[in-house]
């Protein structure tokens, strides 16, 4: 079973494909003094002449790192200095900028422990400003982490894909994607707010565990009650109890999965096939469309190659014998069509 949502208070985190992990990014700005004290060091030492050592009269390598690490840390003794104009040129034009940069670099170690907070806000608003008709994933456990690759098989932008999970080593696999992944509790009316639900296209929930996608769905249909909602059921029972709650689809994974080994017994080719249905590799696509107005009066035949499997006329379903018996199309039917991929 999938970890929860668990009721939390902690900041919601944003996690998008760029971000490095806390030590990766401590890494490279540890990385860059090095490197930048390691060329100032190099860049010295070609140029010893033009120091002067005022205890001996001599500039070792150690003293040439000694007056580096004094100079870029602004300490200053003076007990080495540059006397020729190229050595005081290279102080003033590489050592001086290589120094604010360290400095910068500091700063931004204290970005990290003290400012991150403010900077995560205004990159959450900057989040928020720019989602509209996009489609959230709530948990990216393994149906999850499906639903999002599938989402990005069958053409949909990893921008318009947002990700809120909890567990922040999930979140920041979740980016491994292209998407962006809230941090976050998605029973919380914060985190759905940050996440835009208000304008979102739809929401998938797979937490993990139905009490969790229950509070899930109630707190998302509250928010936005026109937002279309599909719930990952665990257990059977439980459909009635999301159907009551608003949800326009409810997939339960166990039960689909025993349909499937059942066919299986029987029928060696039906598990492949029906994967060839549902997911955008396949040989055949099974849309769900509107029925379009040069269409209306037409009967099935008209529409190969694609074949009509069933008709949703108001609160009536129009059956295949229907169909093929010619029945034709009105305004305002929905489709469900074959399609062979070309």
């Amino acid at each position: 079973m999938q970890p929860s949502f668990a009721p939390s208070n902690r900041t919601r985190v944003l996690h998008t494909p760029s971000d490095l992990l806390p030590v990766q990014r401590l890494l490279a700005q540890l990385g860059i003094v090095l490197v930048l004290i390691c060329g100032i060091v190099v860049l010295l030492w070609l140029d010893r002449d033009g120091l002067v050592d005022h205890h001996d009269g001599e500039v070792s390598f150690v003293d040439v790192v000694y007056f580096t690490m004094i100079t870029v840390t602004t300490v200053g003794y003076g007990d080495i200095t540059p006397v020729t104009p190229r050595t005081r040129l290279i102080d003033a034009l590489v050592v001086t900028p290589v120094r604010i940069v360290v400095w910068l670099v500091f700063l931004g170690t204290a970005y990290q422990l003290i400012l991150r907070r403010y900077m995560e806000d205004y990159r959450m608003a900057a989040l928020k400003a720019s989602l509209e008709g996009h489609i959230l994933v709530c948990g990216y456990g393994n149906t999850g982490a499906a639903a999002v690759k599938e989402l990005q098989a069958k053409g949909i932008s990893p921008d318009n894909i947002v990700v809120i999970e909890s567990d922040e080593t999930r979140a920041r696999t979740a980016t491994d994607c292209g998407v962006v992944a809230i941090q976050g509790n998605g029973s919380q009316e914060a985190t759905l707010r940050d996440a835009m639900v208000v304008k979102a296209k739809a929401l998938i929930i797979a937490a993990g565990r139905d009490d969790t996608s229950a509070l899930i769905l109630l707190t998302a249909r509250h928010l936005n009650p026109a937002l279309r909602v599909i719930v990952s059921a665990k257990e059977e029972e439980n459909i009635k109890l999301f159907r009551q709650g608003g949800a326009n689809s409810i997939v339960a994974p166990s039960t689909f999965g025993g349909y499937a080994l059942a066919a299986a017994v029987e029928q060696s080719h039906m598990v492949q096939y029906l994967e060839d249905l549902l997911t955008a590799g396949g040989q055949v696509n099974l849309i769900e469309r509107q029925v379009r107005e040069e269409e209306i009066g037409k009967t099935s035949v008209d529409l190969r190659p694609s074949v009509v499997l069933r008709i949703y006329r108001g609160g009536t379903i129009i059956s295949l014998t229907e169909i093929q018996e010619g029945a034709p199309l009105r305004q305002g039917d929905l489709l469900v069509i074959l399609n062979p991929v070309t």
